[in-house]
């Protein structure tokens, strides 16, 4: 029983993390504008910013962003406004997404900050964690917060390892895209309207 509960949990977080949204989005516009190197600091920060939201779960504070229509709308319009902040830098190719050879400490740890935002800022993970974690804990689990546990680690390293390989594949094409303007300039506004696109579901959504 144990072993299939974790297989279905495996294929189900297979397919939401592998599903195309924002920190996707983010991974693959770092690869192409900043290399692998960027694409893997990008995947790292996105990894980071679901933190605080299995730690809400388990807390039971999600249930407070469920409940409080305020407390959800507060995080939601600062994550609307991050992605289109987002979207705006894209288009300028500034911030995290300005393109550049170099990948310095500086900049590496601006592309982790700007992917642990970008998690952090989506109330629905919150929601969507509190629903979805405990599905796959069984009613008479002798130790449900450490099976909880269990499961956000194996999301969180799921996370990482399809973002990285959605990086490094983006990256491994970057040379023959960076060189030419044109489609450079088509890929900046692609990105751009992703994130607008992405801020603007999130500002539709409901609780």
């Amino acid at each position: 029983m144990m072993g299939s509960m974790s297989l279905s949990f495996l294929l189900t977080s297979l397919i939401v993390i592998a599903s195309p949204g924002t920190g996707v989005l983010y991974t693959l516009a770092a690869a192409l504008t900043k290399g692998s190197r960027a694409s893997i600091a990008a995947a790292f920060g996105c990894t980071l910013g679901i933190v605080p939201h299995m730690s809400a779960a388990m807390l039971g504070l999600a249930a407070v962003l469920h409940t409080s229509a305020l407390a959800f709308a507060a995080l939601k319009w600062l994550g609307v406004l991050y992605l289109m902040f987002m979207a705006w830098q894209a288009l300028r190719e500034r911030g995290a997404l300005a393109v550049d050879a170099r990948l310095d400490g500086r900049s590496a740890k601006r592309v982790i900050v700007t992917g642990f935002l970008i998690n952090i800022l989506n109330p629905k993970l919150s929601i969507f964690f509190l629903a979805f974690l405990p599905q796959f804990i069984a009613a008479n689990e002798s130790h449900p917060l450490m099976r909880m546990l269990q499961l956000s680690a194996a999301f969180m390293a799921m996370t990482f390892a399809v973002f990285a390989v959605y990086g490094l594949f983006a990256a491994s094409v970057r040379d023959r895209i960076v060189t030419r303007p044109k489609v450079m300039t088509w890929l900046r506004r692609a990105f751009a309207s992703g994130f607008a696109a992405l801020g603007a579901r999130l500002a539709f959504a409901e609780r």
